[in-house]
């Protein structure tokens, strides 16, 4: 019950490794907000985190758009009170067009870095000022190994979470919210299943100390890690939960 009494918004938490990480903070105490597009996936999400005995409220919210962001943290605070915690999980993936930097529609590109780059940012704007209200925080962003391996526009997006990452933990640390990233491997999710073929899988598995996909339990341990006062002392930081996928000196 690391945190009961705290309130913790998690984006694009109707599914995936957004869902986990917000019944996991919900079975320690948290109260959670589904800041989702996806109705369905959030209702269900939201549902589920009540009818197991936690507290939690939906509201459709679009990461892109900041008018939506303010509105979903306007939800937060009369709802519950206030903010503490942030995931900003948010991100076009598994249904990804695939195209090349050069080759891809600029439309498409902008609406994607709108969501999977800007909506970090947005969200953030839209509960920090609650956060600090409280005492301070924790912000955990999504990256991923892409952000290492030139992998297109993707990895374009991921990589700039990290400087997002470092420029927020400066703003913010002052007001006592810190701010860090987990950077996933190959993790083993319905997303990841549809947009990577099994065979690029393999070979990815074959070549990493710990040959095997990632789970969402994995993710989960580092987020609840970075957002408990066991990390009191540390912000600014990515990382890597990959099985060794990438190693940087």
């Amino acid at each position: 019950m690391r945190f009961e009494d705290k309130v913790a918004v998690v984006t694009g938490g109707g599914g995936g490794i957004g869902e986990a990480y917000a019944k996991a903070l919900a079975k320690e105490g948290a109260a959670v907000v589904i800041a989702e597009l996806n109705a369905d996936g959030g209702q269900r999400v939201a549902r589920e985190v009540e009818e197991a005995g936690g507290r939690s409220l939906f509201v459709q919210t679009d990461v892109s758009s900041e008018e939506s962001c303010l509105a979903m943290g306007e939800a937060a605070i009369a709802t519950f009170g206030g903010v503490d915690f942030l995931v900003n999980n948010a991100a076009i993936y598994g249904g990804m067009e695939l195209h090349s930097l050069l080759t891809v529609p600029v439309d498409y590109y902008k609406n994607f870095m709108a969501v999977n780059m800007d909506g970090c940012i947005l969200a953030t704007r839209a509960v920090h000022a609650s956060m600090a209200s409280r005492g301070g925080g924790a912000i955990v962003n999504q990256s991923s190994a892409a952000a290492w391996m030139g992998a297109g526009y993707y990895g374009i997006a991921k990589l700039a979470m990290h400087a997002i990452t470092h420029s927020l933990a400066r703003e913010l640390g002052p007001k006592g919210i810190r701010v860090n990233a987990i950077a996933p491997g190959p993790t083993d999710t319905e997303a990841t299943r549809k947009i990577v073929p099994e065979f690029i899988r393999d070979q990815i598995l074959s070549s990493m100390p710990i040959s095997r996909m990632g789970t969402v339990d994995d993710m989960v341990g580092a987020a609840l890690f970075l957002l408990s006062d066991d990390a009191s002392w540390i912000t600014g930081q990515i990382l890597a939960v990959d099985g060794g996928q990438i190693m940087r000196t």
